[in-house]
């Protein structure tokens, strides 16, 4: 465990030429210096993921193996959990703006992570997404638009997910439903006379039905901190899996890592709930017709395995009359999406504007 735990520590690399500290360039696998502009290569690993073997872990049989220790910072504000490199200049949560105190820094295992998603945007190109989103927003405070221009509001975050593979395999019963119309008359009026006339009409027929089902459920997400007050937006969580990479650390260099707060095991158990939902899907599609009943169900999962990833997103914060808004960006995609403020006095003189229009028209109009 020491020579792991050393072997990750060592990826950090100093400038040769200058000695500062070497970052991340999203979009590439390159550190960089952003003084002297060096630049090396990050060497990544040929094998691959590291899938961890599940049972071990949740009988806390492996919690030693494949971790690490971790400098944290904890937000009391929001709660937010960070882990910030060493060279990161930015002491501020970046949920809520709210000042970190690196004098209650505390050290912190982890489980670490078997895979990054690599930032592919750099800040000025999320920022330049997030300034054009802004002002496209209607009755936005002046404030808020002004906020929008300055790059330093918005910090690159990687986000803590569990993923989970598992050979499934599942019994079933229910019902197939077949469809088949019948002519049913009825009466209606035509020209005031009541007359007769037919209609087709649906029915369904169906037929008791049992059956099993398996295949391999790969890489089911489940995110792994809580984030109970600013919750990550669904639009933005469209990550592109494919494009994972063995983790390194140099990946993390120059950004914010919030650490997973919630367990492995309660993670495995969201993971199970949405493998029984897949099972019923696969149900259905194996029962077949125009309709299914899934009555029952009894699904197993083996060989599972899991791994901890990092995803990226770009978080801009604002505060506006005493509460704090949140703009998120998909550091992959740069999908964008938020919660936003309203100028009240923006929407009041609007409507004002909009009453004395009304106003003028119905004067001329007489």
């Amino acid at each position: 465990m020491e020579e792991e735990k050393k072997a990750v520590s060592e990826q950090k690399k100093s400038c040769l030429n200058c000695g500062a500290e070497l970052k991340y360039k999203p979009g590439t696998t390159s550190i960089t210096c952003e003084y002297c502009g060096h630049e090396e290569t990050i060497v990544q690993n040929q094998d691959g993921f590291k899938e961890l073997e599940l049972k071990p872990y949740l009988q806390e049989m492996g919690s030693q193996s494949h971790s690490e220790e971790i400098m944290m910072l904890h937000c009391k504000n929001c709660g937010a959990n960070q882990h910030i490199e060493e060279n990161y200049k930015s002491l501020h949560c970046v949920y809520c703006t709210m000042p970190l105190i690196i004098e209650d820094a505390y050290k912190e295992d982890w489980i670490l992570p078997g895979a990054v998603l690599p930032f592919q945007l750099d800040q000025k190109k999320s920022h330049q997404i997030f300034s054009k989103w802004v002002k496209s927003l209607w009755f936005a405070p002046n404030n808020l638009k002004k906020a929008a221009l300055d790059p330093q509001n918005t910090k690159g975050l990687y986000l803590p997910y569990w993923t989970f593979d598992a050979q499934l395999f599942a019994r079933y019963s229910g019902q197939r439903g077949d469809y088949y119309y019948v002519t049913v008359p009825y009466t209606t009026k035509v020209n005031g006379k009541t007359v007769q006339q037919t209609r087709q009409e649906r029915r369904t027929r169906w037929t008791p039905v049992s059956g099993s089902i398996d295949g391999f459920v790969d890489d089911t997400l489940i995110k792994a901190s809580h984030q109970r007050k600013r919750p990550i937006p669904s639009k933005i969580s469209n990550w592109k899996l494919n494009d994972l990479e063995a983790f390194n650390t140099n990946f993390l260099s120059g950004f914010v890592t919030e650490k997973y707060t919630i367990p492995l095991k309660d993670g495995h158990l969201s993971s199970t709930k949405e493998a029984e939902r897949i099972a019923t899907s696969w149900a259905r599609q194996d029962i077949g017709g125009d309709t299914q009943r899934v009555t029952g169900i009894d699904m197993s999962l083996s060989q599972e395995t899991f791994k901890h990833i990092l995803l990226p997103v770009y978080i801009s914060a604002y505060r506006y009359s005493g509460k704090t808004y949140n703009f998120y960006i998909n550091g992959q995609t740069g999908t964008i999406s938020g919660n936003r403020p309203y100028s009240f006095w923006k929407i009041f003189f609007f409507v004002l504007f909009i009453l004395l229009l009304i106003g003028v028209f119905v004067m001329l109009s007489k």
